[in-house]
């Protein structure tokens, strides 16, 4: 077997994971369409709040039919050994790995500022909706019974809020949690000290940044060979025309 069609296997079979794979992401975002209750009782328990907001269906439709294309485009390109499909196959994947650099690069630069941003996002949110709008408060006591949190930054979050001032100045209930502190007014709340959700999603992303870093590193390795055995069958066909 020459190199060539070593090469041309690999691109193969590698491209025919890729479209397994995404007819099997696709093919659970259906079900999650179809019958949604049967598959969240697969998923922990925060998913139940979690998928009534994020359509997570038609997203794993989405991106399965991406994976199921792509991989389609390169394994035609590699098996009918066509110039074209290659080349829009390589431009795909360099389009995607120049995209996921951008937004790392951006992460980094602004690092720095995303409490700011996010703050200034959530709290507004937080003092008018929470305890008005049901899906905002479903969303916001999910996220604080499953991390054990209170408000953003902390239980001040909800000072002069809607629901501060609906409930006679008490907060809600997790921001007194641990100590079983009742009525959870401003003395409780602050003895209490439940640090806020963006701290406790920090610690989550910092306790996994290890996984987190492998997976990105092991899918920009996919990515460049992706490119570097297309490119090669693209040169060899283009150099075998001429």
């Amino acid at each position: 077997m020459g190199c060539f069609t070593f090469v041309k296997v690999v691109m193969v079979v590698f491209n025919l994971l890729i479209c397994l794979a995404g007819m099997c992401l696709a093919a659970a975002g259906i079900w999650v369409t179809v019958d949604g209750d049967s598959f969240m009782k697969v998923l922990p328990p925060f998913t139940d709040d979690f998928e009534n907001h994020v359509n997570v269906g038609i997203f794993s439709i989405t991106i399965g039919a991406v994976m199921t294309l792509l991989g389609l485009l390169g394994c035609c390109g590699a098996q009918k050994e066509s110039k074209c499909l290659l080349i829009m196959f390589f431009s795909i994947i360099l389009v995607i790995c120049i995209a996921e650099t951008a937004a790392a690069i951006v992460a980094l630069v602004y690092s720095s500022y995303t409490e700011i941003i996010l703050k200034t996002w959530a709290t507004p949110g937080l003092k008018e909706k929470y305890g008005n709008d049901k899906i905002v408060t479903d969303l916001w006591n999910s996220t604080m019974t499953t991390l054990q949190c209170c408000g953003f930054s902390n239980y001040t979050d909800f000072s002069e809020s809607l629901y501060y001032k609906r409930n006679g100045a008490l907060y809600p209930p997790t921001c007194c949690a641990g100590l079983e502190l009742f009525p959870c007014d401003d003395d409780n709340a602050g003895f209490s000290n439940v640090v806020g959700c963006y701290k406790q999603i920090v610690k989550i992303i910092q306790r996994n940044v290890t996984i987190v870093g492998g997976i990105a590193a092991g899918v920009t390795a996919i990515e460049v060979a992706a490119m570097g055995v297309s490119m090669y069958l693209y040169c060899y066909l283009d150099k075998k025309a001429t």
